[in-house]
């Protein structure tokens, strides 16, 4: 099996290309990191180009507003794990993280939480989108509604870790992290360095992906690799000797994780390995790193993904041989209309940016709606054992969420 790598970046790399390619211009951002690349057509003259660039400096992206009723705040945090060398790039020295946390605030304080660097963009346009003239820096400038810093509410919330796709940064799964802190999680979105387009540490280096053009990396041990990041993560937040300052927020009993394609791989992984992590979801990831034949200690997983790939009769069967594992609360739903990027910020983003068909059939809004829901709802029966009606079954208001297998 491969990994299922490209389609996500590239729906993004077209949604915010399309300005320039509809003037006819074919051009280079000018940015420096960009790998070389044969022209493929004549350059259009530089008057189209400054106007077509400036219609994409004019573009405001800007993720759903989050639904909860908890301002959030989010904490940038980089940890390095001393006693593990880098498996990508061992010359790197110890392995060196960067983490998002975000989690339920005050109202007000703090500046807008950028969505991601400007050199990360940069990175993410040169690897998905060469010849782009999209500025990075409205990308890097779509609102979350997350501010930086925001003094945290009272109480103590459940802790949920998120990995993104294989390729793709923590920042795809933003609108979906900061939609749960709004309903009083604690959220951890975990960048896993040299996996995606670029990273951006404190001290203003910025490294890019050392594995995605390797043909032979092994997706199970990317995914295993993972695991360790997301358990070495959890230890940084409610160890001893926390790195995080809110740390007190954070209920160590309740601990849940997720992941979007390889994510949700390595978020089986990480409960596979730590019984810490007491519930988990895959977002539309294939099992290269199998459910243990023992199963996760009874533990509950959700399986959410898109019919053409995860139905019981899909394309892709890594499914139908875990769900007899799963020996725990299961629900495996598949949401008609989606497809693989339907569950990450990219077809809001898309939309966003006037750019329809991103997002299969489904409308970008109901897919993130229906993400949001799902996730909320699984983590809010598991983490906070509140019962929730909608992973019970089909509803005549949720019709595009199919049930495939019989509730356990």
């Amino acid at each position: 099996m491969s990994i299922r790598r490209t389609a996500p970046a590239a729906a993004l790399a077209a949604v915010l290309s399309a300005t320039v390619l509809s003037a006819s211009v074919l051009a280079t951002s000018g940015d420096a990191t960009a790998a070389p690349r044969p022209a493929a057509s004549a350059v259009v003259g530089a008057a189209a180009g400054t106007a077509a660039t400036a219609r994409a400096a004019s573009t405001e992206l800007a993720l759903p507003r989050p639904t909860g009723p908890y301002a959030v705040g989010e904490s940038t945090l980089e940890m390095v794990d001393v006693h593990r060398r880098d498996p990508w790039v061992p010359s790197a020295g110890p392995r060196r993280l960067m983490v998002s946390v975000l989690y339920p605030a005050r109202p007000g304080g703090g500046p807008p939480a950028p969505y991601l660097t400007t050199a990360e963009a940069r990175l993410f346009l040169a690897a998905q989108a060469p010849g782009s003239a999209f500025p990075a820096q409205a990308l890097a400038d779509a609102r979350t509604y997350a501010r930086l810093g925001a003094r945290p509410a009272p109480g103590r919330f459940p802790l949920v870790l998120l990995s993104p796709g294989f390729e793709l940064p923590r920042a795809t799964l933003t609108g979906l992290a900061v939609d749960l802190a709004s309903r009083g999680y604690v959220v951890a979105l975990v960048g896993h360095t040299y996996e995606d387009s670029g990273t951006t540490f404190p001290d203003g280096t910025t490294v890019g992906c050392a594995i995605c053009d390797d043909a032979s990396a092994d997706p199970a041990a990317i995914a295993r690799s993972r695991a360790l990041d997301l358990s070495f993560v959890l230890d940084e937040l409610t160890g001893p000797r926390p790195v995080w300052p809110y740390a007190r927020l954070i209920d160590r009993r309740r601990v849940g994780v997720a992941g979007h394609s390889l994510g949700g791989d390595a978020a089986m992984a990480a409960m596979a390995g730590d019984a810490r992590f007491r519930a988990g979801i895959d977002l539309d990831g294939a099992f290269f790193d199998q459910v243990p034949a023992s199963g996760l200690g009874g533990r509950p997983f959700l399986l959410l993904g898109n019919p053409a790939d995860h139905g019981v009769n899909g394309g892709e069967p890594s499914w139908s041989t875990a769900w007899p594992r799963l020996d725990g609360w299961k629900r495996w739903i598949t949401v008609t209309g989606t497809d693989h990027v339907s569950f990450t910020d990219i077809p809001v983003l898309a939309d966003e940016a006037g750019i329809p068909g991103v997002d299969g059939t489904i409308s970008s809004p109901r897919a993130e709606q229906l993400t949001r829901e799902c996730v909320a709802a699984f983590f809010t029966l598991h983490l906070k054992a509140v019962p929730q009606p909608l992973l019970d079954g089909p509803t005549p208001t949720t019709p595009e969420l199919v049930f495939d297998q019989p509730p356990r």
